[in-house]
């Protein structure tokens, strides 16, 4: 098989518009290295594209454009056209325009997704209050897969070069974390997050480790009792399924200290818990990855950063790294499918087909 043949082709949202996603695209996929390792496709529209290729004279991004995923060039980044519109970009403004077309890009790609048409998903980033309609009820990227994909849960995971962090709970107010720490959703979250650390980045055996909700893990019960009703429970229950998942440590000490580094991954309680640690400790850049989907899907661990927009301000660092985690993911998850396939299957097949048919004296 060819080189072209094995290559991924990872499809990218073009978020917000008025938003930094575009710059990101253009920025990133402007070293046409990366078509070494992929085939990307841009869910977007020719016009909105160019509105902000103008803007980065220094940037060499020449694409294909084609309404037929079956007719990808390979040599050239392909444009899926999902609107002809003239779109009114404004930079930096909030408006329904921005939210309008950032979930006609996401709609189309995720169809593409489901169907197979693409390997990977990387998504520019969206604003959670200007794309919700009655299609787009969400309050993220995650739970919209989640239920595309129709799986009964997902994780949330941020990944870099030396740590991963998980989150329980991920966009919901701090008052109501508390109803959501439940021995069901601890073990569902944590044996996600296992099953993806073997299939997805190839850990054989991996170590997680599980915050406390209160500070000092609760303390044994003098600051708040979650730890011991609903934390330690279902650590000695995943235990009992013969998991490595050890905890529940304090998470100012745990971080502090450097525990972090003895495990594969850590599941925190709640967004800020976990993805403050994250932001100020990853090494290299980090990105979002949602375990638990059929489909292998990442994004950049920022925002629109409407304060920059349309500036060429841009860091194209964490988007470029998040479609190398997704193709990464997508040979890893591949190599693991492959070295479990039945191997007593393969060969009596090869046998059979060299078998010679036993003459028969008579």
């Amino acid at each position: 098989m060819s080189n072209e043949l094995q290559k991924p082709v990872i499809g990218v949202t073009s978020g917000d518009l008025n938003g930094i996603g575009i710059e990101l695209i253009i920025k990133s996929l402007s070293d046409h290295r990366i078509l070494d390792i992929c085939i990307p496709v841009v869910f977007s529209g020719n016009k909105s594209i160019n509105f902000y290729r103008k803007s980065l004279p220094d940037y060499n991004f020449n694409y294909n454009t084609t309404k037929d995923l079956t007719k990808l060039s390979h040599k050239q980044v392909n444009l899926f056209s999902c609107w002809e519109d003239e779109v009114a970009i404004q930079p930096g403004v909030l408006n329904n325009i921005g939210g309008e077309y950032a979930y006609r890009s996401l709609e189309m790609a995720v169809k593409a997704l489901k169907d197979g048409q693409i390997q990977g998903l990387v998504t520019a980033p969206i604003h959670k209050k200007n794309i919700q309609s009655e299609k787009f009820n969400y309050s993220g990227h995650t739970p919209y897969l989640k239920d595309q994909f129709q799986v009964n849960d997902v994780v949330m995971m941020m990944v870099a070069e030396n740590m991963r962090v998980a989150v329980l709970t991920e966009h919901i107010p701090v008052k109501n974390i508390a109803e959501h720490i439940t021995i069901e959703n601890i073990t569902r979250k944590i044996k996600i997050m296992h099953q993806s650390l073997q299939t997805d980045f190839g850990i054989e055996k991996p170590r997680i480790a599980v915050l406390g909700l209160n500070p000092h893990a609760g303390d044994e019960g003098l600051i708040g009792n979650e730890e011991e009703t609903v934390i330690k429970p279902a650590i000695k229950e995943l235990k009992a399924a013969n998991l490595l998942v050890f905890g529940p440590y304090s998470a100012d000490a745990f971080f502090a200290r450097g525990q972090y580094k003895s495990f594969d991954a850590v599941l925190a309680m709640y967004h800020d818990q976990g993805l403050i640690p994250f932001k100020s400790l990853a090494i290299g850049e980090g990105i979002n990855y949602t375990a638990g989907l059929p489909a292998i899907r990442t994004s950049p661990d920022h925002g629109t950063a409407f304060d920059i927009a349309g500036k060429g301000k841009a860091d194209p660092t964490s988007f470029l790294a998040a479609i190398f985690e997704a193709v990464d993911i997508i040979r890893t998850r591949q190599g693991y499918k492959d070295a479990r396939a039945n191997p007593m299957k393969k060969m009596s097949a090869r046998i059979l087909a060299n078998a010679v048919d036993e003459k028969v004296e008579e």
